[in-house]
């Protein structure tokens, strides 16, 4: 966290901001506006119905959820709604956020430079200010795990905040196997992950195309791999940016359990699907998890890979329906 914001308090942005882009898989061009919002109105979208029809309104929670191929796309009793939120949603729980309205004219958040770059200068532009409401962490109290044939996802008790662990494994000699783990704040996740883009193989681009997916993806907002080197100009941004990026997918679909977890996240050979299925499991187990609020002094600020401390009390039981 930075320091200015180490308040155990909720946040918002100090005022609205404003970006533009492409879909990656609708190629479709939309703006994107993010608005500042009160105290526990959570991440909300809204999109502007086209033609005049009625916008709608879609919490940012897993039980929104309709579609993880390929991205993440939230929807209500109407359909899919919103697709490719996990980037923006990434940058919001990555910098502390607790409150803003997603506004968008089109059915897919932009995807921009294919990073969480964008989103970062654009909140920093705007500004983010604490708010009178104490912030409401949900902190794991047990392990819950799924998976099956190598690929799992595990969410644990971590006392000290969100820490992701990321493996993956890719049969080509420019990937193979990476491995990263991170203690999610601020100024790691500015430094650490925001600049990691999506990627995704020449040899799959036909049928990609043939199933709808990937029709705005490009050179200039997606990292190219080609049998043999990256075919990007620019190569790459970190030599491990592959799974920097899987983190980055990550903390946006933990985003969806409605408030900041405390706890750490393992991922292994996993994906949009995987993310949803075990945040969906921990959630269904009420013994697993607590909401509990964290006062001003209880957390020692840290940088990437330092030691902390947190103190935390419980505040709310699991909701029982």
């Amino acid at each position: 966290m930075t320091r200015g914001m180490q308040t155990g308090r909720q946040s918002t942005l100090r005022q609205h901001a404003t970006v533009t882009g492409v879909g990656i898989h609708s190629g479709l061009p939309v703006i994107l506006t993010l608005h500042p919002a009160e105290p526990n109105t959570g991440l909300v979208f809204m999109r502007c119905g086209p033609n005049g029809q009625g916008d709608r309104e879609v919490r940012a929670d897993y039980r929104a959820v309709t579609a993880t191929e390929f991205a993440t796309v939230l929807g209500d009793d109407g359909g899919p709604a919103i697709s490719t939120t996990e980037h923006i949603l990434a940058v919001l729980r990555g910098l502390e956020v607790d409150n803003a309205i997603v506004e968008i004219d089109g059915p897919e958040i932009p995807i921009m430079d294919g990073s969480a770059a964008g989103f970062v200068a654009a909140i920093d532009q705007a500004g983010i200010v604490t708010q009178p409401a104490p912030r409401r962490y949900i902190q794991v109290l047990k392990a819950v795990r799924i998976g099956t044939n190598g690929t799992y996802g595990e969410l644990r008790p971590y006392p000290t905040g969100l820490r992701i662990e990321a493996e993956i494994e890719f049969d080509h000699a420019l990937i193979g196997h990476q491995t990263f783990a991170i203690d999610v704040e601020p100024t790691a996740f500015r430094r650490e992950l925001a600049r990691a883009r999506t990627f995704g193989f020449m040899r799959d681009v036909t049928k990609l195309w043939g199933a709808g997916y990937a029709i705005g993806a490009s050179f200039e907002n997606t990292v190219v791999v080609a049998e043999n080197r990256v075919l990007n100009p620019e190569g790459l941004r970190f030599p491990d940016e592959f799974v920097r990026h899987k983190v980055v997918d990550v903390i946006g679909d933990l985003a969806l359990a409605g408030a900041p977890l405390i706890g750490a996240y393992r991922s292994v050979r996993g994906g949009h699907k995987l993310n949803h299925a075990v945040l969906s499991a921990l959630m269904a187990d009420q013994a697993a998890w607590t909401y509990v609020e964290t006062p001003e002094p209880a957390r020692r600020i840290r940088g990437h890979g330092e030691a902390a401390t947190a103190f935390t009390a419980p505040a709310y039981g699991p909701d029982v329906s």
